[in-house]
């Protein structure tokens, strides 16, 4: 790979190395490297493009890594990704992607990932999305995660977006049995005329199972955001969904908490809050010998984390 290529691994997977463990790196819409291990197969579709990744019961403290980079621009493609995890397996997940485009045609990456987690496992996914380059044509993601959850089983997903990405629409489905457990961080922002959609559909079926989903975001100069998330409580179970966002400059943000109870024991909470940063924050840090833009800055990055 070069220059550019390594720059895109490390910011959407923390990569300056091939990873221990199980990995797929795709670039410019190949696979380019690959590695299995004994407990977690990563193997080829045969009838359209992406891989599967099968994970044996039991497996404990491994992880995978399947970053997608694109640095050709007007390079568009549509990638799906099956995750088959055992019982009782404990792993994390490493995604993502980055795009750099230094021309004029658009670059678009589709990735569409299902994950059928197995009883008792626990799942750590990461998505992370970046882009880069001084060329006219627009960077666009499309991620699409599907997620289906067996008995007791857990999952945790956090998701990323902080720069560089021009146009994104990041769909999330969920279907929770018995005792399963999701916790979802995602954490967006935008500049410029971005737009970025996100919206959740969480299906808690099982007793007792609980799902909570968190978007923190920051807006910036004219950019454009919608969050939607709509849980069904379908059982006797606990759902939470939160919107946390920070408006600036001529940007717009639509927030859409939606909870449908569909059992007399499903207990739901949504909430949602957009302003301005509060400027007694930024003059509390001031004081401390920072700039206000330095403050600013400052105020984000600790909201972001």
């Amino acid at each position: 790979m070069d220059a550019i290529q390594k720059e895109l691994l490390e910011a959407v997977a923390g990569l300056h190395e091939i990873p221990a463990g199980a990995y797929n790196i795709r670039a410019n819409g190949e696979s380019v490297e690959r590695g299995s291990t004994s407990n977690i197969e990563i193997i080829s579709k045969k009838d359209k493009s992406g891989i599967e990744i099968h994970i044996k019961p039991g497996t404990k403290h491994e992880s995978v890594h399947i970053p997608v980079i694109l640095s050709k621009s007007g390079l568009e493609e549509v990638v799906y990704n099956d995750f088959y995890i055992g019982d009782n397996a404990d792993v994390t997940i490493v995604a993502g992607c980055g795009i750099h485009n230094g021309g004029d045609a658009a670059s678009r990456h589709d990735g569409i990932h299902r994950l059928y987690v197995g009883k008792h496992a626990h799942i750590k996914y990461v998505e992370k999305h970046y882009g880069s380059g001084d060329g006219k044509g627009e960077r666009i993601m499309n991620p699409m995660t599907e997620i289906y959850l067996d008995e007791d089983s857990f999952m945790e997903m956090d998701t990323v977006q902080i720069r560089g990405v021009d146009s994104t629409n990041r769909g999330n489905k969920a279907q929770l049995k018995a005792g399963a457990k999701l916790v979802v961080m995602e954490r967006l922002m935008t500049h410029g005329k971005q737009r970025a959609e996100s919206h959740f559909d969480v299906q808690m079926d099982g007793e007792e199972c609980s799902a909570n989903v968190v978007s923190r975001s920051v807006a910036r100069d004219d950019s454009y955001q919608l969050f939607e998330s709509h849980i069904y409580g379908n059982n006797r179970c606990s759902g939470h969904t939160e919107c946390d966002a920070i408006i600036m400059d001529n940007a717009k943000i639509s927030a859409i908490p939606e909870l449908s109870a569909n059992h007399v024991d499903a207990a739901l909470i949504h909430e949602a809050a957009i302003g301005k940063i509060a400027g007694e924050q930024i003059i509390k840090l001031m004081t401390l010998g920072l700039t206000e833009a330095e403050a600013e800055e400052q105020i984000i990055s600790g909201f972001l984390k």
